[in-house]
């Protein structure tokens, strides 16, 4: 064999050398990227591909003490309990948030922590800007132990094992289609100037369902809350937000705080619209399901097979619903099976009385953690 030359040592060397350095260089890159990339990020579907911080997060929902959100935040807590013991889960514990500033029947059911509501007429009849002021009170008050909080609202269920899809400091959020910060640039302008950045730099999301680590959350709230107060108090912002002025207002405040939002398609799922539950997490029944017999949707018309929560506004709904008609999509006739679940399990469900306020002498107002 011909003698090797140094020279040949000295080049493999080098190249070993470089080719460490670079790899190095890229896992070093890939895992500061995690924390510090500043873009929305369309994560992969497939958790095998992509798992978040692994961290248990706190779950919470505000709610008030109208029978309509009562029941539906019965519901709720019984599939977070039976998802929660599920493999896959990181959910820690649970809070209902009740900004009626009072407590209710429901405080030895619901882990519960009062908060105040608005001042009278502070609202102007949209109920929803309680919201981000019950979260300022919560954050405020509350032992929180868990470092992440989710974000919910009582119409949402649990249909598949939930892992803390947050990256870091990096938040979670779902992409509704309907927010379009874009489209209303000149009132967006108002709360979000051009020095600040693009309207891209705006999530097309709302507060729920979040994934976001609590201290996060803390930056966040007060400038949410001052915002969806100050567009409501604005007619242009009203009138052209209507109903999800609060979602904007969460949007625009996070923005604000230079928070971008990991967008995850597969956070939730909303029937009739979408057809099957696939790998998705959670349940949202807010639009009304309306069917003929013939298993065909007739949105709009009232169907004669139909689910809308809005038709029990004053009493629970029933229990052992009817089921939708054959050929009606997966998602609708597993919504009905999970509240005809809920209902068949959650005792005294048609029987206690569990609607208006109850004075609770030794507990005042202090909160019920823990479930």
């Amino acid at each position: 064999m011909k003698r090797v030359s140094p020279l040949f040592f000295v080049l493999l060397v080098l190249g070993f050398f470089f080719a460490t350095y670079n790899l190095l260089t890229m896992i070093i890159h890939s895992k500061t990227s995690s924390e510090e990339w500043d873009g929305p990020f369309l994560m992969p579907g497939n958790l095998n591909e992509f798992r978040g911080s692994k961290s248990k997060y706190h779950v919470a929902v505000t709610a008030t003490d109208a029978p309509y959100i009562q029941w539906q935040c019965r519901i709720m807590y019984y599939w977070y309990r039976k998802v929660r013991a599920m493999p896959g889960s990181e959910m820690g514990k649970f809070t209902r948030i009740l900004h009626s500033g009072k407590p209710d029947s429901l405080m030895e059911e619901i882990p519960t922590f009062v908060v105040d509501p608005l001042p009278e007429g502070l609202d102007r009849g949209y109920i929803v800007l309680n919201r981000p002021w019950a979260f300022v009170q919560w954050l405020e008050k509350a032992t929180i132990n868990e470092e992440y909080v989710l974000m919910a609202e009582p119409d949402h269920i649990f249909v598949n094992p939930l892992p803390n899809l947050a990256r870091g400091k990096r938040p979670v959020g779902f992409p509704f289609f309907y927010i379009k910060p874009s489209d209303h640039e000149t009132v967006i302008r108002k709360y979000y100037p051009e020095e600040k950045g693009p309207l891209t730099n705006i999530d097309p999301i709302g507060n729920s369902p979040v994934i976001i680590r609590k201290s996060v959350l803390e930056k966040i709230s007060p400038t949410w809350m001052n915002i969806s107060l100050r567009m409501k108090d604005d007619p242009t912002a009203d009138q052209a937000f209507g109903w999800v002025l609060e979602m904007y207002a969460y949007a625009v405040a996070s923005a604000l705080h230079g928070v971008r939002h990991l967008l995850r398609e597969d956070f939730m799922l909303q029937p009739p619209w979408d057809l099957e539950i696939g790998k998705k997490f959670i349940l949202h029944y807010t639009y009304g399901c309306d069917y003929n017999l013939k298993g065909e949707l007739t949105y709009g018309k009232i169907g004669e097979w139909r689910f809308d929560k809005r038709s029990h506004l004053s009493e629970p709904i029933p229990r052992n619903l009817s089921l939708p008609p054959p050929g009606v999509p997966e998602s609708v006739v597993r919504l009905v099976q999970m509240v005809n679940e809920a209902t068949a399990n959650i005792p005294n469900w048609d029987t206690l009385e569990v609607f208006g306020t109850v004075d609770f002498p030794s507990r005042g107002q202090q909160p019920l953690l823990g479930a």
